[in-house]
């Protein structure tokens, strides 16, 4: 085990996407910011943070909440007035 401090942040993040993430950390019985927090590091290492099974979930949490984003949106995105 490794010990850490953890935070409290003010993150901003696309409705539909925290949407999913909320309903994926769910599925898994996790906490929200571990399951961010698992991303990130899977991500800095160049590895994928998901086998088929829970990608599969993340494909029926999209289309339940209507996420059309895609990696290719991330750099491209501008909020609403």
């Amino acid at each position: 085990m490794v010990t850490i401090e953890r935070v409290q942040t003010g993150l901003r993040i696309e409705k539909s996407t925290l949407k999913v993430l909320k309903g994926l950390a769910e599925y898994l019985d996790m906490p929200l910011g571990e399951l961010v927090e698992g991303i990130v590091l899977h991500a800095f290492e160049g590895a994928a943070p998901f086998g088929d099974e829970t990608l599969a979930k993340i494909s029926q949490l999209k289309s339940v909440y209507d996420m059309q984003l895609t990696a290719e949106d991330a750099h491209t995105l501008t909020e609403t007035e």
